[in-house]
């Protein structure tokens, strides 16, 4: 039992290592690596369950607080995060984020892995193709008004049903407007943070069925020690991504994540159906 335990410690903070890396490097806030590792581990130490998902995804945004912290501090620090976006985008990403949290408590568990695994498989053409989403020579201006709202709402509730930080669209939706990769990936690691607390809070007081069989140390359906292991690795790493971001080509970076992207999109498609 013990070296199952030291198992568990050790694979959530490399998990936490590598999702902080990249949610520095891409400002993603790292749910694409936190909650596929979850949904891998947490059958080896309990009971497999309908509520694993749930719980995947709410520890998930509860880690997504603690990396995208870390990774918006070290950008911070290099000037590069945009706080006045991150200012009159935030109300409509909350309340997208809660509408989020309202289907998430009420779609069954293998369509929440449906959507998670759709969501990641569309979100890998812009890492593998990023020319194709990015054109050349297509300029555009911060979306205001209800169009900024539109997106910011849609982002925030599309990012709670993954248990993800929204960064790959607002990255896109950034560097579209001429902005710099740079302050798109960083002001995008701000977003996760805005997508993270009101997730995480949200799934934390989600009441789960009374039979349910939940891993050891499960709060409403985030797992503490989890959330503690993934935390430990993404404090240490965030600003190792970061510095990445600044000084570091992104594109075959990009396209190795947009790889394990579709692996994990077709692992979890699998899982579904």
């Amino acid at each position: 039992m013990e070296i199952e335990l030291l198992w568990f410690v050790v694979t959530l903070c490399i998990t936490g290592a590598i999702a902080g890396i990249t949610a520095g490097l891409f400002g993603n806030g790292g749910g694409f690596v936190v909650v596929p590792a979850l949904l891998a581990v947490f059958p080896f130490f309990t009971p497999p369950s309908q509520e694993l998902v749930k719980v995947a995804i709410g520890t998930s945004l509860a880690s997504i607080v603690v990396s995208s912290t870390r990774s918006v501090m070290a950008h911070h620090k290099k000037g590069a995060v945009d706080f006045d976006i991150l200012k009159s985008w935030s109300i409509w990403i909350v309340m997208g984020v809660i509408g989020g949290i309202y289907i998430a408590s009420s779609t069954s568990s293998d369509g929440l892995t449906v959507v998670f695994a759709a969501g990641v498989l569309l979100y890998s053409i812009y890492f593998l193709f990023p020319e194709f989403v990015i054109r050349p020579g297509v300029a555009l201006s911060m979306p205001e008004g209800i169009a900024k709202s539109a997106l910011a709402f849609v982002l925030g509730g599309f990012s709670a049903l993954l248990g993800i930080g929204g960064g790959t669209p607002m990255v896109i939706t950034m560097v579209i407007c001429q902005r710099t990769i740079q302050q798109a990936v960083a002001t995008a690691a701000g977003v996760g943070f805005l997508i993270g607390l009101p997730g995480a809070i949200g799934f934390l007081f989600m009441k789960h069925p009374e039979a349910a069989i939940l891993p050891v140390g499960t709060i409403g359906y985030i797992n503490i020690p989890a959330l503690v292991a993934i935390s430990i690795g993404a404090i240490i790493t965030a600003p190792m991504g970061a510095k990445m971001a600044h000084n570091f080509s992104e594109k075959k970076l990009k396209r190795m994540f947009g790889i394990y992207l579709v692996i994990v999109s077709s692992a979890m498609f699998y899982k579904a159906l």
